[in-house]
């Protein structure tokens, strides 16, 4: 994967997780909709800390 690749991917990540906090924060109140969120958001977190780290370990290599 390239570097290029790696940070598309962060920064669309990004986005979702801030789109999710939006969306958490605009909801009133426990709901199916807020645990659904909520769920959501944990995994987009996950995913966007993985990738985060796949590109900084990328980062770090000398190239050759």
């Amino acid at each position: 994967m390239t570097i290029r690749y790696l940070a598309q991917e962060l920064y669309r990540l990004t986005k979702k997780v801030e789109e999710l906090e939006q969306a958490l924060k605009a909801l009133e109140g426990p709901s199916p909709e807020r645990a659904r969120l909520e769920a959501e958001l944990f995994q987009a977190r996950k995913d966007r800390d993985h990738w985060r780290a796949m590109l900084e370990a990328k980062k770090d290599k000398p190239v050759v």
